[in-house]
């Protein structure tokens, strides 16, 4: 790998760590705030996957130095680096939660799944990396829509862009 291809690649890592930096604090967001009777089930689901997302955080950023870049954690290179707003619910029930986390997955996957694409011909060794974190992302995202869907498989935020929007059409 040249020098210039391993600082494109650590580029495009750059932002899935700023991912993974939001993901698992608005996790953690949600654990504190969901309230409610499905309280325990969504409180006790969401500390597995926050630890999960910490995990690949640190791997990614170990992965940029590997690539003799620096990682940039720091929560003010998070805000200004980022390209979406911040998690939009507060103290909330259940379903509102998971209806909002149900399109911060959508987002989430989506960069993944461009990171992915943008290191194939990059870097194998990071687009093996990344598609290794989608099969849990996206089982995570999994658990979280098993919650918002009707047995024919239909989901109550369908039609829904933003968490606000969806935690609305969640609980209408």
């Amino acid at each position: 790998m040249t020098i210039e291809q391993g600082a494109a690649t650590a580029a495009v890592l750059q932002k899935i760590l700023n991912t993974y930096n939001d993901l698992h604090l608005t996790l953690k967001h949600v654990h504190w705030n969901v309230v409610g009777p499905n309280f325990i089930s969504v409180h006790e689901m969401i500390d597995p996957q926050v630890e999960t997302v910490r995990g690949y955080a640190d791997a990614v950023a170990e992965r940029i130095a590997t690539l003799g870049s620096s990682p940039q954690g720091t929560p003010g290179a998070l805000v200004e680096q980022r390209d979406w707003d911040d998690y939009s619910i507060g103290r909330a029930g259940a379903i509102e939660h998971l209806a909002a986390l149900d399109t911060v997955y959508v987002g989430v996957i989506s960069s993944i799944r461009k990171a992915a694409a943008d290191t194939e011909e990059l870097d194998d060794v990071t687009n093996d990396l990344l598609i290794g974190h989608l099969h849990e992302i996206e089982q995570f995202h999994w658990f979280v829509r098993a919650h918002l869907e009707n047995a024919g498989g239909v989901l109550s935020t369908e039609g829904a862009t933003t968490e606000k929007g969806a935690a609305k059409s969640a609980t209408s």
